[in-house]
């Protein structure tokens, strides 16, 4: 490959990194009901994902214990 087909190679492989990493983003938004309707910065959106995944936990374990003592 020539330099300029090397370069034009890479512009496009970061392009898609990036389109992937704006995509994941987005839909971490759409999934979190807290983010919802509203523009966050990508470190909020991480961290109301991490509270949120907390809480699903939670929720979980409360669930799978009211579920064992009804067994």
């Amino acid at each position: 490959l020539t330099d300029d087909e090397r370069r034009a190679n890479h512009i496009a492989s970061e392009q898609r990194r990036r389109n992937a990493i704006r995509n994941g983003f987005k839909e971490l938004t759409e999934l979190i009901p807290t983010l919802k309707n509203i523009h966050h910065s990508k470190s909020t959106i991480l961290f109301k994902a991490s509270e949120y995944i907390r809480h699903l936990e939670k929720r979980n374990r409360h669930l799978r214990d009211r579920l064992g003592s009804l067994q």
